[in-house]
Order: structure tokens, then C-alpha cells, then sequence
């Protein structure tokens, strides 16, 4: 309900304002406001930039051309947003891939640490929470969006190295989130038979119990870690009681048995982890999702491809190398067809309860953390959304001035009523959320 039409109300039935508040809720009268459509975001992750000719429309505005690497999507060509012009403008420690890829969803600097990399200054995790998980927690704090774990990290091809250029989710400052690489894992995750879940809160109970004992012999500086391993207890526990509580709208995707997390079988896993996304949105298990291939400073061979190099080294191979931008180009385009495969699971799943599809009301955001490989320029970063439910008019390609990406975290922050007004580093959000309306 509008403002003006509350005050008309007011006025009409002869009630204080004050009284308002104690009056939204009751359904006869129509003035609760109306449920917000559900909203999903799904962020999909591929490395070591693009190669901007065959990526970036010569055109702006609704009437663009797909260059080779976006043509898979030609199908969803009038539910894009193609961004040209976000830069990563976060300096600071570390090199541009470590910053690259762990200041890509933060939009803030890493603390100082240990972790050398191409530069002379060795860096630690980011120093804040990804906009992956800003608006998680915001949808979990919310009984009509609250959902069985808010959000799922989904990897393919992701080693089990833990440093910053292996993670772009963070759930506050110096807090990464590991992607589960292993779909049978993530089934785990989602599916487990309750006897587990009995097992795994017997376990719980026990160390909730060895941590208190622990509580008495630590510092104060300790304790602050010990209160963050307990509130990981405590959402693992929760996570518990609301899967025995949940029934679901589909059963669980039939997974193919013995694909071993390798290599060259990064394809099969691929459309495993999409199946298990997909199918999780479904059962509304989680509202926010990422999904990430390999990491930066990737270095996956695409066999499948009959690519033999890997893919960091050919991404540093100089504009003149034709031989090594086709390959590069063949690259990206796979990435944009499993990025497709997504779209049409999304688009072909009727949306549960209400009217269309998944896709509807979910908006994919494809990103990576350089702009160009073999510059290692945080300038012009590859970002194309697709899908609907954020309010944005899509089917355009924009061009842009370079802006902040932090702006276009605010815009999603905002489309799902979560109304910040900085996101990441304060400075770098001067003009407010980008205009995608």
C-alpha cells in the first residue's frame, strides 16, 4: 500500500496514524502489502578473463549482435543484460588475481598476510562479506524468504587449495566459503538419510559440549574465534532440524554413479552440480547459489575440446598468438553453453506455486575475475546477467564509463528490498546502485 493511500485511509475511517501499524495485517481491510514475488540469484564463476573482441556487442542498447564467445545464448538474447564498463577498482595488497577473484563479489581489500603472490605484496582473505552472502543473511532474516541453508556453493573443477584465489564467497571479513567441488558431496549435503543427520547431531552435541569446557582456559582474542566455530555448530544444527522438518516438491536428481572429481571429467560434473542447483531451487532449499568453475589462476586442460594447454597459461599468450585466441575463444564459448545448459533447466522448470518458471523469477549473473588474461586488467570485468524477478529491463547491451562493480551490487542488494547504502568499500559506491531499470 502507498503512502497516499494510507493517508486517504486514515483519513476516511477517522483513525490516528498511530493506529496504522496494529491495522496492516488484517487481510479485509487490504492494506498489508502485497508478497513479494519469490527471487533467487545464482552467480557463475569462469577464470582467467575473456578475449573482449569476441565477447563484448559492438553495439548498445536492444538492438546488439552476440559476438562468438555469447552467441550459445542468441535463445535468451531479450532476457540479458550484457555490462560492458564495471571495473574492479579495489587496490591494496596482493596481486590482481588474488584480488582479482576475492574482491570480485566483496568489492573491499584483502587484509595484509603471508600469501605471496605475483606482486610484491603478499596478502590474507578479504576483508568483508560477499554480496553472494549480504543478501542471504537479509533473506534469512526473514520468515516469508527464510529457507533450509539461504544459500548453496557449488564448484566444478575446484581444487582443494584454500587461498584467496580460490575463493569469491565470504561470510564476513577474513571468513571465506569453500565451494563443494564433489556433486555426491553436495548430494550429501541436500539429501542425506535421516540416520546421518541423527549421527552428524550426536557428533554436534559433542563438540558443542567440548568447546564450552575450552571456553574456560582461552583468551579473550581466542574467544572471538571460539564464538565463530559455535556459530557454525549452531547453524549446523539448524541446518538439521529444518531438513527434518522439509518435504520435498521433487525428489533428487539421479546422479551418475563413479564420476571421480577430475580433470576430464569436469563436463559430467558440470551438469551434475547444475542438476543438483536446479533441483534445490525447486525444493527451495536455498534462495542465493554460486557456482564456480575451477578458480583463478585456473589451470584446467579442455580435453573435451582437444585443448591440450592449460588454461591460465594459453590466457597469457600475447593478442598476436591467433592460434592461442581461438583456443581461448573455444574456452569461454564452453563456458557460456554450460552457462546456457543453467538457463534451460531454469526455463523449462515450472516455477512451484506460482505462475512461469525458475527462470522467471531468478536472475544468473555470469562474472569472472579479470577483465583480459594476459593483462591482468581488473578494467571492463565480464558481467552478463540473464533471467528476471530483479525488476531490471533486460534484452540490452550497456556501456559504461568505468564504474565501480560495487554499484552493481548494490543494485541487486536493492532489487530484493535490501536497501544499503554502501556496499564493500564506501568510496567506490559514489553515484549509488547502477540504473538497470
Amino acid at each position: 500500500m502507498n503512502a497516499i493511500h494510507r493517508r486517504h485511509f486514515i483519513k476516511q475511517l477517522g483513525v490516528s496514524a498511530a493506529t496504522l501499524p496494529f491495522l496492516v495485517g488484517l487481510p479485509s481491510l487490504g492494506l498489508a502489502a502485497p508478497a513479494r514475488p519469490r527471487q533467487r540469484l545464482i552467480i557463475m564463476f569462469s577464470p582467467n578473463g575473456t578475449i573482449p573482441p569476441a565477447f563484448w556487442p559492438d553495439e548498445t542498447g536492444s538492438d546488439f549482435k552476440l559476438k562468438e564467445i555469447l552467441s550459445p545464448l542468441e535463445a535468451f538474447k531479450d532476457r540479458m543484460l550484457v555490462l560492458n564498463g564495471l571495473c574492479n577498482k579495489v587496490r591494496g595488497d596482493g596481486d590482481n588475481h588474488m584480488r582479482g577473484m576475492s574482491c570480485l563479489l566483496t568489492g573491499i581489500e584483502l587484509f595484509p598476510g603471508n600469501i605471496q603472490g605475483g606482486s610484491d605484496t603478499p596478502a590474507g582473505w578479504a576483508s568483508g562479506i560477499s554480496i553472494d552472502q549480504e543478501i542471504k543473511n537479509f533473506l534469512q532474516s526473514r520468515e516469508e524468504t527464510r529457507t533450509r541453508f539461504g544459500s548453496l556453493e557449488f564448484g566444478v573443477g575446484v581444487t582443494d587449495r584454500a587461498d584467496p584465489w580460490t575463493r569469491m564467497s565470504y561470510a564476513g571479513p577474513n571468513q571465506p566459503v569453500a565451494p563443494v567441488s564433489d556433486p555426491y558431496q553436495m548430494y550429501q549435503k541436500l539429501y542425506g538419510q535421516m540416520k546421518d543427520r541423527e549421527h552428524l547431531q550426536s557428533v554436534l552435541d559433542d563438540v558443542r559440549g567440548d568447546l564450552k569446557k575450552v571456553r574456560k582456559l582461552i583468551s579473550a582474542e581466542d574467544r572471538r574465534m571460539l564464538d565463530e566455530h559455535e556459530s557454525l555448530v549452531r547453524q549446523m544444527e539448524k541446518e538439521i532440524a529444518e531438513a527434518g522438518r522439509q518435504k520435498l516438491r521433487v525428489g533428487p536428481p539421479t546422479l551418475e554413479e563413479g564420476v571421480a572429481d577430475q580433470n576430464d571429467n569436469v563436463p559430467r560434473l558440470s551438469r551434475m552440480q547444475i542438476d543438483l542447483l536446479v533441483n534445490s531451487f525447486v525444493n527451495d532449499m536455498a534462495r542465493v547459489a554460486t557456482l564456480q568453475y575451477t578458480k583463478s589462476v585456473g589451470s584446467a586442460r579442455m580435453n573435451w575440446l582437444d585443448i591440450k594447454d592449460g588454461h591460465h597459461a594459453l590466457s597469457h599468450e600475447p593478442d598476436k598468438d591467433e592460434v592461442s585466441q581461438e583456443k581461448l575463444v573455444k574456452i569461454n564459448r564452453w563456458f557460456c553453453g554450460e552457462l546456457r545448459y543453467l538457463l534451460e533447466k531454469l526455463a523449462n522448470t515450472p516455477e512451484p506455486g506460482d505462475q512461469g518458471s525458475l527462470l522467471d523469477h531468478t536472475l544468473v549473473v555470469w562474472t569472472n575475475e579479470l577483465g583480459k588474461g594476459n593483462s591482468h586488467t581488473l578494467k571492463n570485468i565480464p558481467f552478463v546477467l540473464v533471467g528476471g524477478g530483479f525488476g531490471f529491463q533486460m534484452g540490452r547491451s550497456l556501456k559504461f564509463n568505468e564504474f565501480a562493480h560495487n554499484r552493481l551490487h548494490l543494485a541487486l542488494a536493492h532489487a530484493v528490498g535490501h536497501r544499503i547504502e554502501t556496499f564493500g568499500k564506501p568510496s567506490l559506491c559514489e553515484g549509488g546502485p547502477l540504473d538497470l531499470a
